[in-house]
């Protein structure tokens, strides 16, 4: 699965998902205050090239970017010197599924996943779930932008049903769902509108 993933940024490469700046739902979400107040630590888990994460450290929040992708962590890494972010996030090869859980991140206080929990596999879900539990504090926050059952099939990664994100993010799991709001993703597939959900959730005690 890593080969995959380094092979979609391999020679320079741009895979359809990286739209070279932070997701529009992402964007309101830090207008609205979703992500706390200046200072507030955050894991960007699946980050990409840390168009995100470089803005939530923009705006002052301590930020650590989860990747699988080693090549992605290296552009990210490269992004954040060019535009002198301070405090710099702290970019991080590592799979998402593990590293939570394995007691040397966080706790944090929000959670970013941004296109990672539609790439799991179909039985991978509760254990992502528990990890991202694992490596926040009790009372923070998760929000899950992921592909919706709602895309037609033919393109794209794993559909996702409400029922499927209720189910894998539950109690037994560390978090209660708040709500489910339908959304869009931003892509670079030309005529797409990629059906999205945004979930958000409470770690709860």
């Amino acid at each position: 699965m890593t080969q995959a993933w380094d092979t979609a940024y391999a020679e320079g490469g741009r895979p359809t998902w990286d739209i070279g700046g932070p997701q529009p739902a992402v964007v309101r979400l830090v207008e609205s205050g979703a992500f706390g107040p200046r200072g507030s630590t955050i894991l960007d888990a699946g980050c990409g090239t840390g168009e995100h994460a470089l803005l939530l450290a923009a705006l002052g929040h301590r930020v650590v970017g989860l990747d699988v992708a080693w090549e992605a962590i290296q552009r990210a890494r490269a992004k954040a010197i060019e535009r002198e972010v301070t405090p710099a996030p702290v970019f991080v090869v590592g799979d998402a599924l593990t590293a939570p859980a394995d007691g040397a991140m966080g706790p944090f206080d929000v959670v970013l996943d941004v296109g990672l929990y539609h790439s799991l596999g179909d039985d991978d879900g509760p254990r992502y779930a528990a990890g991202l539990a694992a490596a926040t504090r009790v009372g923070g926050r998760a929000f899950i932008l992921c592909w919706s059952d709602r895309n037609p099939f033919g393109f794209g990664p794993r559909r996702v049903t409400r029922r499927e994100l209720r189910s894998t993010f539950r109690a037994a799991t560390g978090w209660r769902v708040d709500t489910i709001e339908t959304e869009e993703l931003a892509s670079r597939v030309p005529g797409r509108v990629v059906h999205a959900w945004l979930a958000r959730l409470t770690r709860r005690g």
